[in-house]
């Protein structure tokens, strides 16, 4: 493993302990000790969801369908080439009918994963761009990202759920209608928990888009693909070169870029910097600089 990739694993079991450690404060706030338990037992059951059929809830939020081999023969000889250097399963393959080009990985381990890539992807790259975003979403398979993701989104999900809890406990009639506690330090919990947990779920995203791409070109030995690929990526979405993508925002993460970016902007505009916390993907000019640094060797 890489100094890069270490960090970037360091960093998301870090972030992954810190939101489960909000997790089960708030659900204490909620409910004392009895509530911290069941926020607990809460979230494992929405993480076990989440690792079940998180291909399905993928697959059909971006409404895609088995690729047909006789159809897409490049695509399902690139992606037979990449699993054989990686010694990974098949995943199976689909097409999104969606102009824009874009690609995700889903699934809830190596032996039951998918891959999906948008009609755009296929007409408007070269083969070797597709090869890149391939090995990409391959390695997200590879490194456990979707079970990490999914992990996330639902413990973040879960602080949402137990935020209202607290908020309505306290304010009719639960345990902290009485004075035991500062009021304001729990209102203001209440209120933060939730934007740490979105910030913290970002932040994880971010490092494994970075990891994702480092053992991307480590599996193909050259950074350069996927490089150009992220490039032709960014161009299409930024120039607005197709209709905008119609995504499940829960499910925009996945993507190997953001293809909910342009409302994000739109929905935090104003913040500068402050936006970029609430990004799952890294600046794609950090990626691409870092790809072509060498720094994934």
């Amino acid at each position: 493993m890489s100094e890069a990739s270490f960090k970037n694993t360091t960093k998301t079991v870090f972030l992954l302990a810190l939101l489960g450690g909000i997790f089960i404060v708030l659900g204490g706030l909620a409910s004392g000790t009895s509530g911290a338990t069941i926020g607990l037992i809460f979230g494992l059951m929405m993480v076990g969801g989440s690792y079940w059929f998180s291909d399905k809830i993928a697959i059909a939020s971006a409404k895609a369908v088995p690729a047909d081999r006789a159809q897409f023969p490049e695509y399902w000889e690139i992606m037979e080439d990449l699993t054989t250097r990686a010694e990974m399963p098949m995943p199976r393959l689909y097409i999104s009918p969606n102009p824009q080009p874009n690609a995700f990985a889903t699934g809830r381990n190596p032996n039951n994963a998918a891959v999906a890539v948008t009609h755009g992807l296929l007409q408007k790259m070269t083969w070797d761009e597709v090869r890149g975003v391939l090995a990409h979403e391959l390695a997200h398979i590879r490194n456990r990202d979707i079970l990490i993701g999914s992990i996330a989104a639902s413990i973040g999900m879960a602080l949402t759920m137990l935020a209202r809890l607290a908020m309505y406990g306290g304010f009719y009639g639960g345990r902290r209608s009485n004075n035991d506690g500062n009021p304001f330090a729990q209102i203001a919990l209440i209120i933060l928990a939730p934007l740490a947990a979105t910030i913290i779920r970002s932040a994880i995203s971010r490092s494994r888009e970075f990891q994702a791409d480092a053992s991307a070109a480590r599996l193909m030995g050259d950074g350069e693909p996927l490089a150009q690929a992220l490039e032709r990526l960014e161009s299409h979405a930024n120039n607005h070169l197709e209709p905008a993508m119609h995504v499940n925002p829960a499910q925009a993460s996945n993507y190997i870029i953001n293809p909910l970016k342009e409302e994000l902007k739109n929905d935090i505009g104003g913040l500068g910097g402050f936006r970029k916390l609430f990004s799952t993907h890294p600046p794609t000019e950090a990626r691409i600089a870092a790809l072509r640094s060498g720094a994934w060797r």
